[in-house]
Order: structure tokens, then C-alpha cells, then sequence
């Protein structure tokens, strides 16, 4: 058998990075060649990504990927949802990219909230965020309505740099359930949604289910012979591939990073007004199948403190040497509200906790070991309150919590979840996104059957720690 190479292009909200995987008689052996920082930039007050810097920075790791591994087979790109680039016919970019984090979306989002959420989850099965891409859109055409005249399609950013990679305009499935757009019952666009926030249905093309082939990279000389794969495009959609789950459904999957976003694999939404409630967020697989789940604010809580504090890790052994004296830190009397809109994206980390804190007359942490002390336990709350909202509304009890991401080496926020949860969490050292983007493509090379083969193959090569409920 000979060894067959993939490239992902894994896209994070905070940096990004090109991982080669390798696939032979040994299994899976991945090489990152290429990481690079990413985040929004502010300008006149509002958000925006840097699409031409990532493009450069995809590029280059790209042609290192190639010129490391010469039979270098093929590309897929992954990323965050819901941001999107309208382009003209001819792909050239006619709006800035706005990041997920602006504000500009939270009026429309509160008049959703007091009126119309009932029908839309009905239509969509998503519930009502802030950043969700109809929002997005609909702010857009309210603030430019020329836009209508000069747009022609609406590209997430995994797919418009698919385009870049190799000519083609195609809207992936996974992606698309997150726009708040997508027929929940269906795999097609809701007409019923799109004309509720009046979104030009032009400018959407018919969800692709993926894997599959796009077609040879043509955007980069040096990728000539490289196959362009149109894998699952959200980010949470491949880490939920990758995910070692048992055969018999009785897995809850946690991908553990910016956000925390636990949710499990289903043939069905769940819908309901139970679960608008709850915010069950009905997105899809690359094949169609439903993956619901609840999302919290993650470890981007983490990330921002830090700012506040004149001395921050820098290494992985400093911020092991965190984490235990978090864990030998005094537990939080209080736990955090993760729903506060005041965490999204506030100026100052630190000052907001704080401040949600003092109006419930609770102890503030006395230093940076007490902050990740109280996140760490809140965290752990939140995953908890999202496994009982879905066996209630699932009608399904789940064994253990399978954990991936950057949260997965945190053994404090590992045991904290498993304590909250009352179920065994399985910590795995798994690139989770980049090990779905590669396993999507070995489906669609016609290396692999499927990904119950993938797992059942791959599995084995992990290294996990398990956390028992105390």
C-alpha cells in the first residue's frame, strides 16, 4: 500500500495552520509545515479579517507541503462558520469581510429574539446568535443596498478559498446549516428563511454534500497534479469526524477550544420549542446527517484574561505550570454566567468577569491561577448543563464525554467536566479538524470506504486519558 498525502488547510479563528497527513500500512502520520497567526483587526468600529494576508499565508504553506512531500495529493480547506465573502461572477471580492465578533448584528438579533425566532428555528432549526450569517446579511443589504446590483454570490470563507484553490463557486453543506438559512427538514436553502431577512436567493449556490473531488488546483503553480477536495467546511464539522466514537451512538462529542460546542450525532434534528430554549444548534455533517448541539463561550475566556495580567505563559511547560496551580487554587464559590452578552468580545476580559461578579456581590480570583480556577469550573458546568439538555430532549442516555482541541490537554478543565457531567470523559491528543479534513479526502482519493472505517482504523494510534466522575 502506498502512502497517500493530504494537505489540510485548518483556518482558526486565532491562527491557522497547513498539517500534512500520510496514510499507509502504519496509519496516519501528520506533519505540520505550516502555522500562522490569525485574528480581526478593528477599523472605524467595526471587525474584519485579513483576507489577503491569509490567502499569502495559506499559500506558502501549501508550496512548503509541496515541496516536502512532491506526491502530495490533494487540499482541502476548513475553517470557522458563518463569515462569508460576496464576490462578483468573477470571484472578485465586492464587500469587506466582516468577523463574527462585530456588533453591528446585535439590534437585529434582539428584534429576532422579541419577534420572528419561533419561525425561523422552525425553518432552520438554528437558533438565534448574533453572528449568524443571515443576520450578517441582512445588516449588509439594510446599511448598502446597492450590494443587491453588485454581488452575485455569497461564499463562506472555507469555500472562497476553495474557489481560490481551484476556480469553483461551490456553497459545502456542513457550513451552510450554520447561516441560519439552510431547510432544516431538508439539504436545499429555505425560501421561507431567505425571504424573512431578505437575502437575494442568487446568491446561494445549492449546498454540495462532501466529500468530493472540486478538481486540480489551479490558484497555485506549484500545486500542479494537486487534487482540489471540497471536504466538510465548518471546523466542528471535521473534529466530529475525526472523533473516536463508539459504533453504538452512546458517545457525546466535546470539540474544546475558543468555543465549547458539545453535541452528538443524530438521523434527526431536535426541534421544539424545548429545544429553541435550550439553543440547540441543528448543524450537519459533510453527508447530511444532523449533528445537534449547544455551544458556550471556551477557552477564548481563558485566552483574553491573559491580557489583563502583566505575566502570561509563553511555552506548553509554563501554561502546564498553570494549570496546576489553578487546580491547587480555591474553588470558585460562584461559577461564571457563560450566556452574558458582556463576554463576547469586551475590551477587557478581566474587567467584564470582574464586573459580572461584583453585581452578585461574589469574590473576585485573587491572581491568574484564579481566574483559569474559575473558568475551568464554569466550563465544566456549562458542558454539564448541555449533556442533560440533550438526553432530555434526544430521549437518549449517553456512556462519556470524548473530548478534542486545545481543551482536551487541560486536565482541569477535563476533570471539571467529568465532575459536573457525572459520566468518564475521554481526553484524546487529536488534531481533531485537521484529522476529519485529511480523513474526508482519503474518502473522496478512494482510500478510505468511509468515516466508520476511518475511526475504526485510526483509533488505535491515540493516546487517551480518561477523567471518572468524582
Amino acid at each position: 500500500m502506498k502512502t497517500v498525502h493530504c494537505a489540510a488547510v485548518d483556518l482558526g479563528a486565532t491562527s491557522g495552520r497547513v498539517i500534512v497527513g500520510g496514510w499507509g500500512r502504519r496509519g496516519l502520520a501528520l506533519t505540520e509545515v505550516h502555522r500562522f497567526p490569525n485574528q480581526f483587526r478593528s477599523l472605524a468600529g467595526r471587525e474584519y479579517w485579513d483576507l489577503p494576508y491569509l490567502w499569502s499565508e495559506v499559500r506558502a504553506g501549501l508550496a512548503k507541503a509541496k515541496r516536502r512531500f512532491p506526491r502530495l495529493a490533494s487540499v482541502g480547506v476548513d475553517g470557522w462558520a458563518v463569515d462569508h465573502v460576496l464576490v462578483d461572477a468573477r470571484g472578485r471580492p465586492a464587500f469587506p469581510v466582516h468577523a463574527y465578533r462585530d456588533t453591528r448584528t446585535l439590534a437585529a438579533s434582539e428584534r429576532l429574539g422579541l419577534r420572528g425566532i419561533d419561525k425561523v428555528y422552525a425553518l432552520t432549526g438554528i437558533p438565534n446568535y448574533p453572528y449568524n450569517t443571515s443576520l450578517q446579511l441582512q445588516e449588509t443589504l439594510a446599511a448598502f443596498p446597492g450590494m443587491r446590483g453588485v454581488a452575485e454570490r455569497c461564499l463562506f470563507v472555507p469555500d472562497y478559498f476553495n474557489f481560490l484553490l481551484c476556480g469553483r463557486m461551490v456553497n459545502e453543506l456542513s457550513i451552510a446549516s450554520h447561516s441560519q438559512l439552510l431547510d432544516v427538514n431538508g439539504a436545499d436553502w429555505s425560501p421561507a428563511a431567505l425571504r424573512h431577512f431578505g437575502i437575494p436567493s442568487g446568491w446561494l449556490g445549492k449546498p454540495a454534500l462532501s466529500p468530493r473531488r472540486l478538481g486540480g488546483v489551479t490558484g497555485i503553480a506549484e500545486l500542479k497534479g494537486v487534487v482540489s477536495v471540497l471536504v466538510p467546511g465548518h471546523d466542528t464539522a471535521c473534529a466530529f469526524a475525526a472523533m473516536p466514537a463508539a459504533p453504538d451512538g452512546s458517545d457525546l462529542f466535546l470539540s474544546s477550544g475558543t468555543w465549547s460546542l458539545l453535541g452528538i450525532e443524530s438521523d434527526v434534528p431536535l426541534l421544539g420549542r424545548d429545544a429553541l430554549m435550550e439553543r440547540i444548534s441543528n448543524e450537519r455533517s459533510g453527508d447530511g446527517r444532523y449533528r445537534p448541539l449547544k455551544s458556550c463561550l471556551g477557552l477564548w475566556l481563558l485566552e483574553k484574561v491573559l491580557a489583563g495580567f502583566s505575566t502570561r505563559p509563553g511555552s506548553a511547560s509554563a501554561w502546564k505550570a498553570l494549570i496546576a496551580a489553578a487546580a491547587r487554587a480555591r474553588p470558585p464559590e460562584d461559577l461564571l454566567d457563560l450566556t452574558d452578552a458582556a463576554l463576547f468580545n469586551p475590551p477587557s476580559m478581566r474587567a467584564a468577569i470582574d464586573a459580572q461578579l461584583r453585581r452578585r456581590g461574589a469574590v473576585l480570583p485573587r491572581d491568574l491561577a484564579g481566574y483559569a480556577r474559575l473558568i475551568c469550573a464554569s466550563l465544566g458546568r456549562g458542558h454539564a448543563d448541555a449533556v442533560h439538555a440533550l438526553e432530555r430532549l434526544s430521549g437518549r442516555q449517553f456512556r462519556r464525554i470524548v473530548i478534542v482541541g486545545g481543551g482536551s490537554q487541560n486536565r482541569l478543565l477535563c476533570r471539571a467536566t467529568a465532575d459536573a457531567a457525572g459520566l468518564p470523559v475521554a481526553s484524546y491528543a487529536l488534531e481533531g479538524a485537521a484529522v476529519g479534513n485529511i480523513a474526508s479526502q482519503l474518502i473522496a482519493l478512494g482510500a478510505v470506504r468511509d468515516i466508520a472505517a476511518f475511526r475504526a482504523a485510526y483509533s488505535p494510534q491515540l493516546r487517551k486519558e480518561e477523567y471518572l466522575p468524582r
